[in-house]
């Protein structure tokens, strides 16, 4: 559970904002729906969200997992969709496939009555199941960005009868690397008008910036006062054990896929130990503390500011003078000995109106120094939970879905005939458990080169491209473009 140090803000609404909605206004539909689900009462953020769908006006809405976000883009399906239609009518894009079941099952719960069919659609498993579901007239597609791409380029699904777009989780959409299917999806969106809603825990730059390219005119509606406001830069912390901090970092490193991160210690010493773990891990990572000799540190910064070097380790006195451009992550691997280090830490990243995460790792003893720094500087702290083992391993599959089936997509007929050549083997390693790391290792190598090997800074397209707009924006072959909505 999110836990906030700073007493949080009211809710957030537009200046035109509209008054909830409460279960005797329900329609009928709605009502029944509720009783399927065994939903006493609406939750706040279907409440509130329910009613600007109503209205047809876009939204940008800030809700935590867990909060009953499926419900507010669910329910009115009831009233968007008909069902005599046999045609996808609303897409809800998501990050992982296990979202993408828990969004199908609850949709099927409150949905199936009326005639409205749902298929779920993800990376990593066949596709006569997604294939079935379109044939029989799904109405409701739910799905990872990277999937529907697929889909969508082999002429399975068709999104001309479109009526209502919903982005789940699209904080996490980003980290996962889906933003270059989400613009070439985007390509295949129909030019009348659509209704547009984003659902996310947090809305850096980035975040927003991703809404302002597939809605139109978004209003911002934040349904949790203890959760993370619209801000340049963003405070997390997670507690970890002290006896397993580097494996904690290594955790979050991949989690958070972060596109360049500077990780203070406290040490020279430390600052060592950090780096020697990274690098041993596969990652691109470099150490800067006085022990480094001046032509030395000058070569570090260079990588650094050419954006060739992911991850930087550096002392507090080492970080003078550093100014790197669009540093997405600072990363306190301790908290520092002097409160006022934690704001020239926190300094280093979210500049020039860039967006930027700060993340400290603490233990709980750590806690009163955290929450009296977070007093003092009068900052919002978000507690983000350690990922498990579990959570990580599942992140790591989905991610190398997404750029295998990226990868297979861009293959030509020749290297499929001759990629082939390789189905026998592939089945006979895949049956044998004791053959079974020679795949993984593959998987691994291609895994660390394709995420973690030096690269050019993430940097948006440029801001000529307006989504659906003007005519020769979009290359032959593919589908219509959005062009205007609505007005």
């Amino acid at each position: 559970m999110t836990d906030d140090l700073q007493p949080g803000k009211p809710i957030e609404q537009p200046e035109d904002a509209l008054a909830p909605i409460t279960r005797d206004q329900l329609p009928d539909s709605y009502n029944e729906a509720l009783k399927r689900a065994n939903w006493p009462d609406l939750m706040p953020v279907q409440a509130r969200t329910i009613p600007y769908v109503h209205s047809k006006r876009d939204m940008m809405i800030q809700s935590r997992t867990g909060s009953g976000k499926t419900g507010a883009f669910v329910l009115p399906m009831l009233e968007i969709i008909d069902p005599t239609e046999a045609s996808c009518q609303a897409l809800v894009m998501v990050p992982t496939r296990e979202l993408a079941k828990q969004v199908a099952s609850e949709a099927q719960l409150l949905l199936k009555d009326v005639g409205i069919r749902t298929v779920e659609v993800y990376g990593g498993v066949g596709y006569k199941a997604q294939l079935d579901g379109f044939r029989a007239g799904a109405h409701l597609v739910v799905g990872t960005p990277g999937r529907i791409l697929d889909h969508l380029l082999r002429g399975n699904l068709s999104l001309e009868h479109l009526r209502l777009l919903v982005f789940d989780e699209a904080d996490r959409m980003l980290s996962m690397g889906f933003y270059p299917d989400m613009r070439e999806m985007q390509r295949y969106l129909p030019r009348h008008p659509i209704q547009g809603y984003m659902f996310s825990a947090t809305y850096p730059p980035r975040v927003r910036s991703l809404a302002q390219q597939f809605l139109t005119k978004p209003g911002f509606l934040s349904l949790s006062s203890d959760n993370i406001l619209v801000v340049e830069t963003e405070h997390r912390y997670t507690i970890v054990p002290e006896s397993d901090r580097d494996r904690a970092l290594v955790r979050l490193i991949e989690i958070e896929n972060p596109t360049s991160a500077l990780i203070f210690c406290n040490t020279k010493d430390k600052v060592h130990y950090v780096a020697t773990v990274l690098k041993r891990f596969g990652y691109d990572a470099a150490e800067l503390s006085a022990d480094v000799s001046q032509a030395e540190r000058e070569k570090v910064m260079e990588r650094a500011k050419q954006g060739t070097l992911r991850f930087l380790v550096a002392t507090d006195v080492a970080e003078r003078g550093i100014d790197i451009h669009e540093l997405s992550h600072v990363i306190q691997f301790e908290l520092p000995d002097d409160p006022e280090t934690y704001v020239h830490r926190a300094g280093r990243t979210g500049r020039a109106g860039a967006s930027g995460v700060v993340i400290t790792l603490l233990t709980q003893l750590e806690m009163r120094q955290l929450k009296s720094l977070a007093k003092r500087f009068k900052v919002t702290m978000i507690e983000k939970p350690l990922p498990s083992e579990e959570q990580l391993r599942e992140v790591v599959a989905e991610r190398t879905t997404t750029l295998l089936e990226a990868k297979m997509r861009a293959r030509d007929r020749l290297k499929v005939e001759r990629m082939e050549r390789f189905y026998p083997l592939v089945r006979a390693l895949a049956g044998s458990d004791e053959e079974l790391p020679l795949l993984a290792m593959l998987l691994d190598d291609y895994y660390q080169n394709e995420v973690h090997a030096p690269k050019v800074p993430y940097v948006d397209e440029p801001s000529s491209y307006k989504p659906g707009g003007g005519q020769g924006d979009k290359p032959k072959g593919h589908g219509r473009g959005r062009g205007k909505r609505r007005r």
